[in-house]
């Protein structure tokens, strides 16, 4: 059974960069889309960023789009955000989340699609 596992949370600096790593383990994640969803204190979680596994359908909140750039690495069955210019408001809990197999590749910015997930990592953007 395919799990997901985040890395990379930290501390940063307003301005700085970051980069998470999701990772599945026990499954391809090739044959998933996977999202990436945020969770900050007091509010509800929200879809940053998802790849289809053909890589063709991307897409990017409004809140992050020119910062952010996510990316497949099959040969380490790894997904990654990066997040460049980093503000506070991109403090939150990240997770990673996969989708069952899809036709066509298609990945999506809403959380109830998904039926995998991750348990999270921690970002906090602060001088």
């Amino acid at each position: 059974q395919l799990t997901l596992v985040e890395s990379g949370g930290t501390l940063a600096q307003p301005g700085g960069s970051l980069k998470l790593s999701c990772t599945g383990f026990g499954g391809p994640l090739e044959f998933h889309a996977v999202g990436w969803f945020r969770q900050a204190p007091g509010k509800g979680r929200e879809g940053v960023s998802c790849t289809s596994t053909d890589g063709r359908d991307i897409k990017y909140a409004d809140s992050v789009k020119g910062r952010a750039a996510i990316s497949r690495d099959n040969g380490v069955n790894t997904i990654h955000l990066h997040i460049n210019n980093v503000k506070t408001e991109d403090s939150g809990v990240y997770y990673c989340a996969a989708l069952p197999p899809t036709r066509p590749p298609m990945c999506t910015l809403l959380e109830d699609r998904y039926d995998r997930w991750g348990q999270g990592t921690q970002v906090t953007v602060s001088s």
